[in-house]
């Protein structure tokens, strides 16, 4: 635990439980003759001279008008900063950038998305250096928010709080809960003449009833439970549905939170160490959740300086049993969780079954074990299982690794039937064409569909691939096909979809030298992903091939690919803490 910052001025009754800033980042903007100017912009926008002698707290929002996912973040930033003002803090608001994933699925649009995620961490970390803030609260809603503001807080390492914006409540349609992904869905089924138009539009008008995040056990809950899990949140924050203003409590409460921290020095690396982030590996298991955590963990692991990758995440999805049944491999949504308790119901079910690592710190000050010292397990559901009781003895993901992916790949089993399935590979070299394929229903049972050019250097931005997926499954096929990709897996798909393939195509690995009708192996209970070529072959294949370029030849996509790392260890775009010199939170 770091003693930068944890002195404490305590001279005099007035100074009672306000920081000394000689040891923190905003001395540099608001202390001494010197700064002068730097404070008469702050009292231009009718700060005090006693807010400007207290810590500044950044709170950051990726709040927009682009998708539900992140409409209600400005008004639980209000909260925030009222809580930042009660504990002798200054809070100083700020926004980031959000790709919505929802909206930018199944075009070009896609590309964008998990760049946002450095964009996001880049930002901020941009912001907080220039502006010299001391702790920072960030609030997030859709899928690349959450890592993005995580990554940032874990870089700067100041004494950090994060809070999910919370998710969208379950849309009716016809007597039965549904989301997002029934819409994706029904596309497909559209395409194949089985939901009529007035259908269709009846169930996109139902789907998403609110404010929030989407529903089922996706990306950007699955992310929300790991902030729980890594200890980076506060207990029961990540449950509660956003249009629920009770969330305001949370957030004040977060608010009250990072100064407690600022005050006794626990920084965001006292917090996530290789043990947390096995927690937090754990949680997404259990919760059958996100193929994208296994990018996510690494690349948060990365700003830590804890070699984490692709594997390291998979060794814990591999031994952590199943035990929540949620959506899309299960039949319940976020909102059955909070009803039954919460997050802390499915820590409390592992850390009882010896699947956590319980003493590992939290922003409460507080362990994990400490935290949920108090829950109880709620008997009387169907949705959260004791570990005993569990629905799989593996969690819901899995690696795979071959000829094929030597350095990986990923595939939620979470609900799935058939894990070994063998077939002709059917290629194509970007997701647009492959989804015109199904829609025009150009494949056939046993097909191995196979998506490439499509990796965070290859695409560039390593897309999902939900329409297409979801096309297959609103026609009825989708146990009788199976698709690999070295880009991305929405975390809304079913089916054998196997992931992050690498090294990708762009790259010259594995899956840029298939053929179409070369045999596809692939065994999720092995964890093997392979293809029937002997190893001459595909070298003589390897020294044809040449490298592709995109049609995104400038500007922050363009960026992106020439620096973007392999998948398996999180996507990443610059060295880490492990090259730092210095940390920021001690400048």
């Amino acid at each position: 635990m770091s003693d930068k910052g944890s002195n404490i001025n305590n001279t005099s009754e007035n100074n009672v439980n306000k920081l000394d800033k000689s040891f923190l980042p905003s001395r540099h903007t608001t202390v001494g003759a010197e700064r002068a100017p730097h404070r008469s912009f702050l009292y231009a926008m009718g700060l005090s001279q006693k807010e400007i002698s207290q810590p500044f707290v950044g709170v950051v929002t990726t709040w927009n008008e682009a998708a539900p996912c992140n409409i209600s973040l400005s008004r639980q930033a209000q909260a925030v900063k009222r809580g930042v003002t009660a504990a002798n803090g200054t809070p100083r608001e700020f926004t980031t950038i959000t790709v919505t994933d929802g909206i930018a699925m199944g075009h070009a649009g896609m590309k964008a998305s998990l760049v946002s995620r450095e964009v996001i961490a880049d930002s901020v970390e941009l912001t907080v250096r220039g502006h010299c803030y001391d702790a920072l609260v960030g609030l997030a809603g859709c899928d690349k928010t959450l890592p993005g503001l995580m990554m940032a807080m874990l870089r700067l390492n100041v004494p950090s709080v994060f809070l999910y914006g919370g998710s969208i409540l379950p849309g009716r349609f016809r007597g039965r809960d549904v989301t997002v992904l029934d819409v994706f869905e029904a596309v497909g089924a559209h395409a194949a003449g089985k939901v009529s138009a007035a259908d269709l539009e009846e169930l996109e008008k139902s789907a998403c009833p609110s404010a929030g995040s989407c529903g089922g056990q996706y990306t950007a809950n699955s992310m929300a439970y790991v902030s729980e899990a890594i200890g980076l949140a506060l207990p029961h924050s990540a449950g509660t549905p956003a249009s629920y203003e009770s969330r305001d409590q949370y957030a004040e409460a977060s608010g009250i939170t990072v100064m407690e921290l600022l005050k006794k020095g626990i920084r965001p690396r006292d917090i996530v160490t290789r043990y947390s982030l096995e927690n937090a590996a754990a949680i997404v298991a259990a919760t059958g959740g996100s193929t994208n955590a296994a990018l996510h963990l690494p690349a948060i692991a990365h700003e830590a300086g804890i070699k984490f990758d692709l594997f390291d995440v998979a060794d814990v999805f591999k031994r952590t049993p199943l035990i929540a049944d949620l959506k899309p491999g299960g039949r319940y949504l976020a909102k059955d969780v909070y009803d039954i308790g919460g997050v802390p119901i499915i820590l409390r079910a592992l850390l009882d079954g010896g699947y956590l690592h319980g003493e590992c710190l939290t922003v409460t000050g507080k362990t994990l074990a400490e935290n949920l010292s108090n829950i109880k397990f709620p008997e009387n559901q169907d949705i959260i299982f004791k570990t005993d009781r569990a629905l799989s003895p593996r969690g819901g993901l899995t690696a795979l690794s071959g000829n094929l992916a030597p350095d990986g790949a990923i595939v939620k089993i979470a609900g799935l039937r058939k894990l070994i399935f063998s077939g002709p590979a059917l290629i194509f070299d970007r997701e647009e064409d492959a989804f015109r394929a199904v829609i025009e229903r150009r494949y056939n049972s046993g097909d191995v569909i196979v998506i490439r050019y499509e990796g965070p250097r290859g695409g560039p931005g390593m897309r999902e691939m939900l329409a297409t997926t979801s096309a297959i499954y609103g026609q009825g096929m989708g146990e009788e096909v199976a698709m690999i990709t070295d880009g991305r897996f929405s975390g809304a798909t079913r089916g054998l979809c196997i992931g992050h393939v690498g090294p990708e195509a762009a790259v010259g690995g594995p899956i840029a030298l298939i053929e179409n009708g070369d045999i596809i192996d692939i065994d999720a209970e092995t964890g093997s992903l392979s293809v029937r070529i002997d190893e001459k072959v595909l070298l003589a294949r390897h020294k044809s091939w040449k490298p592709r370029n995109t049609d995104l030849q400038s500007g922050a996509i363009w960026k992106y690919a020439q620096i973007v790392g392999a998948a398996r260890y999180g996507a990443i775009t610059h060295p880490g803490a492990l090259a730092e010199t210095h940390v920021y939170a001690d400048i």
